[in-house]
């Protein structure tokens, strides 16, 4: 009987495979990964954004491990996306953290998650199009915290009491990691690449634990790309795994990033359809490298050894928003700076009118605004904003 006792109470202790600190590191990285690349390949790329769809088998393997892993419901996770999409940093937006603070996007994301999942009314408009067969109604969605529990006991099983803390580390990777470092830190710091409606950034050219997710200025960029890199040092492992799953026929990729064939340190991927930069993605951001830049480098030359009020980068950057996320005291310093240097004053008027112009759906080389605007930027006598002009009507007519 104490044998027995003994052999129990070791089991509990120990789990079945009595795991060292090495195997139960491997058993971690494996399983957090495996959930990483459920939710950036299936949940994100190809059922939030269809850029990408995988082979049946695959697909039920995704939904299965998200059940296990996460206790997330497809609809939910993607209805939720969409409206992120749709509403980055406004007050619509259900994971802001311009709205709803840094801190509470990184410790609180599957309260604000769940939050916005009792929305009927975001499920039925953001929710559309994804599975709805037998095992979705009657399992995955009303049993969603079943999926856990079971992995709560497979851990027991393996490692004893300590699978426990195994089971809340795994509970934890995707609240934090994704809701909180990705939709959080990704929308508060890091760099930009496009100028974006919103204020997305990438935080760092790669990561490995997140899956190529860190690259979020791009992904708002090219929402429907099925990759996320697109500077030549960027590097995205869920597109590397998509790459391998492809040529074993399991999944077959619908639309990459163009990338400008004109800037040389950007990829141009060649595939099936190409995701292109939105019209005013693309003019605001080409109106900020090749008139903005080029301007602040000019001003600040001129000034050279004279006393003068520098700018910090931060402001710096606020000039291709216009400042529109900027404190009341900020604001007042960037317009203080700029009021002193008319050149750089005519420049911000008429990024103002550009981007409002291009907020307009159907703007074309036809439409009276933006020729007008074109006309007064070439008679301007400024060299940048000439020639930028020229390209944007040939762009735009190339793309009529």
């Amino acid at each position: 009987m104490w044998t027995m006792v003994a052999l129990l109470l070791d089991l509990a202790s120990n789990g079945i495979v009595r795991a060292g600190p090495g195997t139960i590191f491997v058993y971690l990285l494996v399983m957090t990964q495996l959930t990483i690349f459920t939710v950036t390949l299936y949940l994100h790329r190809s059922q939030t954004h269809r850029s990408v769809d995988f082979h049946p088998a695959l697909t039920h393997a995704f939904r299965f491990w998200s059940w296990l892993t996460t206790a997330m419901v497809t609809r939910e996770w993607v209805a939720v996306h969409r409206m992120h999409h749709a509403h980055s940093d406004t007050e619509q937006d259900p994971h802001s953290p311009h709205v709803l603070g840094i801190g509470t996007l990184l410790f609180k994301g599957t309260e604000l998650y769940a939050e916005a999942c009792r929305s009927k009314e975001l499920l039925t408009k953001y929710g559309r199009g994804t599975p709805d067969d037998w095992i979705e109604r009657h399992v995955y969605t009303p049993h969603c915290n079943c999926g856990p529990t079971v992995l709560a006991i497979v851990d027991l099983a393996l490692f004893g009491v300590g699978g426990m803390a195994i089971w809340a580390i795994q509970m934890m990777w995707i609240p934090f990691w994704a809701a909180g470092v990705v939709n959080g830190i990704g929308h508060w710091w890091g760099y930009r690449n496009f100028e974006t409606a919103d204020r997305s950034a990438n935080l760092i050219p790669w990561a490995m634990w997140v899956g190529g997710e860190e690259l979020h200025n791009n992904h708002h960029a090219f929402p429907s790309s099925a990759k996320f890199s697109m500077r030549r040092f960027e590097f995205d492992l869920g597109w590397l795994v998509i790459q391998m799953l492809a040529g074993l026929k399991l999944a077959h990729v619908k639309r990459v990033a163009c990338a400008d064939r004109k800037h040389p340190e950007y990829h141009a991927i060649k595939g099936p359809q190409h995701a292109t930069l939105a019209p005013r993605v693309w003019a605001m951001t080409e109106y900020f490298r090749k008139v903005m830049l080029p301007a602040v480098r000019d001003e600040t030359r001129r000034c050279g050894a004279t006393p003068s009020p520098s700018l910090s980068l931060r402001l710096r950057r606020a000039l291709a928003d216009g400042g529109r996320w900027l404190t009341a005291d900020d604001r007042v310093h960037l317009n203080a700076w700029i009021d002193a240097r008319p050149c750089l004053r005519t420049l911000c008027e008429f990024r103002t009118q550009l981007a409002a112009l291009m907020e307009q759906r159907d703007v074309d080389v036809g439409s009276d605004g933006l020729s007008r605007w074109a006309h007064a930027a070439e008679v301007s006598g400024i060299g940048s904003l000439q020639t930028f002009a020229a390209s944007l009507l040939a762009n735009t007519i190339a793309t009529r």
